[in-house]
């Protein structure tokens, strides 16, 4: 992801939403031109506005189901909707078309599954139902002029193995 970021002429505005502690993004702020981070957990925000501090760094509380999305060049979702809905799923892919490029990574089960099996909101994730958020499939069908694998590693301590995948948006 640091490779790719890098690889801009001009640094990019990246929306890293659902940042959560922000052990990832802090190491990503540096290649970008202006870094929000989002979250929908307001003590976790004003906790990481108190640790992470940059000049190009902002951070916000918000719903990316259900508020507007900062504009960028760049939206990143590292393990976010694996937590979500399908119904919460959807209305965030309508809001990914507004970014050039889409870095997602979700905990996927290891082998053949079934993707997308539906969940309720907040109640695990998919792995438990040997499945896992695959957007270019249905329900979500997300249409990306391109889909590049970016990286697949174990999931420590965990089943399963994280998958990212880097999307150029149509």
């Amino acid at each position: 992801v640091s490779d790719f970021l890098k690889s801009f002429e001009t640094p990019p505005v990246v929306c890293d939403l659902g940042c959560g502690d922000f052990n990832i993004g802090k190491e990503l702020v540096k290649y970008a031109k202006k870094y929000i981070a989002l979250d929908i957990v307001p003590d976790l925000i004003a906790h990481n506005k108190k640790e992470f501090r940059a000049d190009n760094l902002e951070f916000h509380s918000l719903d990316i189901a259900k508020d507007e999305l900062p504009s960028g060049d760049v939206a990143i979702l590292r393990q976010v909707l694996q937590h979500l809905s399908n119904a919460e799923i959807k209305r965030v892919v309508e809001k990914l078309y507004n970014f050039k490029y889409v870095i997602l990574t979700e905990h996927l089960p290891e082998g053949d599954f079934e993707p997308n099996k539906d969940i309720i909101s907040g109640q695990g994730i998919r792995l438990k139902k040997q499945s896992g958020v695959k957007l270019s499939e249905a329900p979500f069908n997300f249409k990306a002029k391109e889909e590049k694998h970016v990286l697949t590693v174990p999931a420590l301590g965990f089943k399963g193995v994280l998958v990212t995948i880097l999307y150029e948006v149509c």
